[in-house]
C-alpha cells in the first residue's frame, strides 16, 4: 500500500487577451477497488470561472468551468491524497478466458467500445501479422504479456519524436516513442488480436526509495489495461505490472477520451503551456 500527495499544476499564458472559454479538466484520481481517493480539490484561475463537475462515458471524473471574463492566464491546480494498493494477480487453471470466450458474442457486444480501434489506436497491418505471429499458440493471457515482450524490444522510447496526435501506426514507423505512443501500440496490437483493451492517464512516481514526506517531480503518465476474465494493468513504457506507484485518472479508447485539460476560447492568438506535478509519498 501507498499513499500518495499529487499536486497538479497546468497554466496557460496567452499571447493577446481571451474573451471567454469553456473548459473539461480530467486531473481527478479514480476512486476503484485497487485506490481510493481520500482528499480532493480542483482549483481554477481566474477565480470567476463557473465550476461543474459530472461523470463521462467512461466513468471519468471530469471537471468542467467556463470563464466570461477577459483573461491574459489561466491555471488549474488539482491536489489529491489517494491509496494505492494493487496486487498482480497470477491467474489459475480456468480463470483465463479462451479465444472462443472473447469472440463470442455475448462478450464482444459488451466490450465493443475495447475492441474496436480508434485512428490513434489502429498500428497498421504489420502490426497486426507481427502480433499474431508472436502470439500464435498462446492463450489470451500469455498472448497479451508476448506482446508487450515483444513491443519492449521493437520500439524505443523517444521524447520529441512525437505529438499528442500521433497515431499508433505513424509511432510504429519511427519505432519511438513516449508513453502515450507505447500505449498506443499495444492497445492496438491487442485489439487486433480480438483482446479488449483499454487507455489509462495518470500519474507516476518515479522513485520507489523516495522517503515518506519527501517531494518529487512526478510524472503524468500512461498504461495500458487489457481484459482476459478480469481487467490486467501493464506499464509499456517500463516493461512491468501497474503497482502502487501508479495512479490512475482517467480511462478512454485512446488519448482524445482522456486529455488532462481541454477547451475552446476566443482570442489568445497562441499561448505558452506550463505544467508540473510533484508528488509527495505520505506512507
Amino acid at each position: 500500500m501507498t499513499r500518495l500527495l499529487i499536486e497538479h499544476r497546468t497554466g496557460y499564458d496567452y499571447l493577446r487577451r481571451v474573451s471567454l472559454s469553456y473548459n473539461e479538466a480530467r486531473m481527478t484520481p479514480l476512486t476503484d477497488p485497487q485506490q481510493v481517493v481520500l482528499e480532493s480539490t480542483l482549483k481554477v484561475s481566474p477565480s470567476s470561472a463557473a465550476v461543474g463537475t459530472y461523470r463521462d462515458y467512461w466513468g471519468t471524473r471530469v471537471t468542467s468551468f467556463d470563464v466570461h471574463v477577459p483573461h491574459e492566464h489561466l491555471e488549474v491546480t488539482a491536489v489529491t491524497t489517494v491509496e494505492v494498493s494493487r496486487i498482480e494477480r497470477v491467474p489459475g487453471d480456468g480463470e483465463i478466458l479462451t479465444w472462443d470466450d472473447l469472440a463470442s458474442p455475448a462478450l464482444s457486444d459488451g466490450f465493443a467500445d475495447w475492441l474496436s480501434q480508434t485512428d490513434l489506436s489502429e498500428p497498421g497491418e504489420e502490426v497486426r501479422e507481427l502480433a499474431a505471429d508472436v502470439t500464435q499458440g498462446l492463450n489470451p493471457h500469455d498472448a497479451a504479456r508476448a506482446v508487450f515482450d515483444w513491443l519492449r524490444t521493437r520500439m524505443d522510447y523517444v521524447q520529441g519524436a512525437t505529438g499528442v496526435q500521433t497515431s499508433a501506426r505513424d509511432a510504429w514507423a519511427e519505432r519511438k516513442g513516449v508513453c502515450q505512443d507505447l500505449a498506443h501500440v499495444a492497445i492496438g496490437a491487442l485489439r487486433g488480436l480480438g483482446i479488449p483493451a483499454r487507455y489509462i492517464s495518470g500519474y507516476l512516481h518515479p522513485r520507489r526509495n523516495a522517503a515518506v514526506g519527501e517531494t518529487v517531480a512526478g510524472q503524468s503518465h500512461a498504461w495500458v489495461e487489457w481484459y482476459d476474465g478480469e481487467w490486467r494493468g501493464w506499464d509499456p513504457t517500463n516493461s512491468g505490472p501497474v503497482g502502487d506507484f501508479h495512479v490512475s485518472v482517467a480511462r478512454g479508447r485512446d488519448y482524445r477520451d482522456v486529455s488532462p485539460l481541454k477547451g475552446i476560447l476566443s482570442g489568445g492568438g497562441g499561448s505558452t503551456l506550463n505544467v508540473t506535478v510533484a508528488i509527495t509519498r505520505l506512507a
